[in-house]
Order: C-alpha cells, then structure tokens, then sequence
C-alpha cells in the first residue's frame, strides 16, 4: 500500500510539472513599478503556465539583527530581533502589460503591536497595475507613494541598517488609491519621470474609517546624464561601478485633507483632523564605486499642529510638523567591502518644539556584500544627540550587526 500512494505521489508530482514550467521571469515585471523597487539579484522564482496566460514570481528577504544601546541616563541594554522578514509575489495575469504585486509582511516590527479596533498590518502591498506600454504605468490599490527616495527604496536595499530619522517622522508612507506614471529614461541622454497619486490618506490597511479627505501626491525625477545601470535610483551605493557619472534629482509635494493621524498615512491617531503639507526632496550620484546623496523633508499644517480631546482637555496629541536634512556618503571597494558615512539633523516646528527635541544623527557603517543587495552583513554604529527645548541634551549611541538574505 505503502509503494502504492509513493507510486501515485510521483505520476502527480510528474503531471504537475509538466503542465507548469519552472523558469526565471523574462518579463521585466521591475520596471519601475512603485511596489516592486527594491534589488534583487533576477527575479526570483517563477512560475508560468505554458500557454504563457499567467506568470507568478515567488520572493522572500529576512533581516536578522543584534544590537547594544546605550542611552544617557539608562543602563545599557542588548536586543537581538528578526526585524523584517517579508514574503512577495508579483507576475502577470493573461497578458505581460497586466500586472499584479503582493507583499506579506510577518515579524513584529513590520506588523506592528496588535491593538483593539485596529486591523493588523500583515498587508503591504496589494496593487493591480496595467502598464500599456514602456512610458506609462497605471495601478489601483495599496503600495508605496511616490515619496522621497529613502522610502520608494526597500529596506533591503540599504548601506546602513535602517533609514534616517527624517524618514521616519516626514515619509509619506504606503496608501490606498489610484496611481499614474510617466517614464521617460534612456541609458546616456537626459531622462525625466512624472509620478502621481490620488489616495485616501490614512495609510495601509484602513477600514471604517471613511471621510471627505483625500491626498494629492506628485513627483518629478530627472537623470541629466541618463538612467543608473540596473535601475539603480532603487538601491543605495554604486554596487554595479557606473563607469560613466549619473546624477538624480527629484522633488515630491503631497497635500493630505483632513489626515487623522499624526504622520498622514503614519503614526498614532489625532483627536482632531489636520490638513497636512510634505515636501521631499532629494539628489543621487554615482561614478567609479563612489555614491553621494541628499535629502530634505518637511511637513506643514494650516491649523496648529497641536489637537486636543474634547472629552477630556488633558489628553493631547500632535502633528509631526518641521523639517530635517540627510547627507550620505560612501564608497566599495572591489572586495565588496562599503564604508558608509551619514549625517542627519531634525528641527521640530514651532507648534511642537517644547514637545520633542531637535535631533542629530552620526553614523558609520561597514557593509560586506555577498551576492549585492540580496545577501549581505551589516555593522553601524550611530550616535545621537538630543536637544530640549528647556535647554537640557541627552546623548545615546547603538553598535548593531544585521544580516540581509533573499531572493
């Protein structure tokens, strides 16, 4: 009987291949798509049927980090997590120019703490896009917003372990709606993008919750010196060696009506709706192993920033408004060796500078890749220094060494 169900097991598994050809994806599903930015080495794997009707690819990427943080006034303290550890899947449906992209998200810093009345966050991405030729791109449902360049970038595609602290108190993040991309690059003339949006604002996985609010978010990229080699605006430092130098410059403006929560599509909820502005700016180059970039992000409110709960005027929160600059630079070696160096400064608005600090950020990192972006080890040390508003400071640092695996 035993023989029997093996025997049976493998005419099945037999039948199944050869109806369903394993391959790596030939259709360029990464072409600047706002879900699938981040480096991967190929595509990872494929699935498509014979009639050529439906094509799956099958992704996945883990961070595993270790850290020791010493913060002023506190004893020091070890913390080792799995950090990220996502699961995606892109591919077409009936025709190439018809495109689909999942994305999972599964360790507890990406789903976030499970809290009464909130949805989980297991969703990232989930988006339809119709892409009818080379220049335009056409999607529906939730993924990135075109927004500063730290953020379009995956976590896995970055020199230092996390992104900078602009980017986490001025991204606009992942929404729901309706986006629409012009693309214009070529690899040695001077090339342009054109991105927009129109989302509901309150960021991923939001039910219940509907209002007359909207957000407009658009986006201008330009490559005086023509596109990076292996779309590379989506990864940070020059893996691939541009043998000619390649510049980006871009500069994103959203405006999020009647936000609920403190960061727009981010963040802690507000006891009153707030009309929010961001400007995201940025500037990429490349050349010979060496990459420089540039960031600034602000965000702006027309009320005061400042909400108050009706039901009990002791209880407040506030809109992350201000304004913050990143400079980034670092070169590898040809054994793959990067040294990294970044510096950042944050300014609180005025509406919230008694109420958080201005903030300065130092860090060096070391990064050996392996196989480029898709496995690679990481070590950083960063030190921050805090200042008050009342005048007082605080200083804290954090060595930490974190390994990046996918396909």
């Amino acid at each position: 009987m035993k023989k029997k169900f093996t025997l049976l097991l493998l005419l099945l598994t037999v039948t199944m291949y050869s109806q369903i050809d394993i391959v790596q994806t030939k259709t360029n599903n990464d072409l600047k798509l706002a879900a699938l930015p981040y480096y991967n080495f190929k595509k990872g794997v494929g699935l498509t049927t014979p009639d050529s009707l439906f094509q799956l690819n099958i992704r996945f990427r883990m961070q595993n980090r270790a850290t020791y943080i010493d913060n002023e006034g506190q004893p020091g303290a070890y913390d080792g997590q799995v950090r990220r550890l996502r699961l995606r899947f892109d591919g077409y449906v009936i025709n190439p120019k018809i495109l689909f992209a999942i994305q999972l998200s599964f360790a507890p810093g990406d789903v976030g703490e499970i809290k009464d009345g909130q949805n989980l966050n297991v969703i990232r991405d989930a988006v339809m896009f119709y892409r009818p030729n080379k220049h335009w791109s056409l999607s529906f449902g939730q993924t990135k917003l075109p927004g500063a360049r730290q953020t379009v970038n995956s976590s896995g595609a970055l020199q230092l372990t996390d992104r900078t602290i602009n980017n986490a108190k001025f991204s606009i993040d992942r929404d729901f709606g309706f986006q629409i991309y012009n693309l214009h690059e070529t690899p040695d003339t001077f090339s342009y993008n054109i991105k927009t949006a129109l989302t509901g604002g309150e960021g991923r996985n939001q039910t219940g919750k509907a209002d007359d609010g909207i957000a407009l978010t658009g986006k201008v990229e330009v490559m005086p010196f023509g596109a990076f080699t292996k779309d590379g605006i989506y990864f940070e430092g020059d893996v691939q060696r541009e043998k000619k130098p390649k510049l980006l410059l871009s500069g994103a403006f959203q405006q999020n009506n009647h936000a609920r929560r403190t960061q727009g599509e981010l963040g802690s909820d507000l006891y009153e709706r707030r009309t929010m502005k961001s400007v995201l700016l940025d500037a990429m180059f490349k050349y010979n192993g060496w990459a420089a970039m540039m960031a600034y992000m602000s965000r702006t409110t027309k009320d005061n920033a400042n909400t108050v709960n009706p039901l009990n005027v002791a209880q407040t929160n506030y809109v992350y408004v201000g304004s913050g600059f990143d400079y980034q630079l670092s070169y590898i070696f040809k054994s793959n060796y990067e040294l990294t160096g970044r510096f950042s400064t944050q300014k609180a608005g005025e509406d919230i500078k008694a109420l958080t600090p201005n903030t300065k950020e130092y860090s060096l990192g070391v990064t050996k890749y392996l196989w480029e972006h898709t496995f690679k080890l990481q070590s950083e040390l960063t030190f921050d220094t805090l200042d008050y508003f009342d005048g007082t400071s605080k200083n804290n640092w954090y060595f930490r060494f974190q390994v990046e695996i996918g396909i």
